[in-house]
């Protein structure tokens, strides 16, 4: 197992003591950094997707207002 430093604030240390009291910090210090690497990794991922959704708009036939309007009333027919 390895051991990480890092500095916070000191406020965010006495709350964080204070609202996890009698608790293993150790285990809840890993279950934020797992849980913080999986959000920035859903991040990754969707800003992949958008790029992928905006490269294939580009390349997708340009239609006017009027040929969505019109797409949209023969729909409800």
């Amino acid at each position: 197992m390895a051991t990480v430093n890092f500095s916070v604030p000191d406020e965010v240390k006495e709350a964080f003591n204070k609202a996890f009291a009698g608790e293993n910090k150790s285990a809840i210090i890993a279950r934020l950094m797992r849980q913080a690497v999986e959000e920035k990794e859903r991040q990754l991922r969707n800003q992949a997707i958008i790029e992928e959704i905006l490269r294939l708009r580009e390349k997708s036939p340009k239609v006017t207002d009027e040929e969505i309007r019109r797409a949209r009333e023969e729909g409800r027919l």
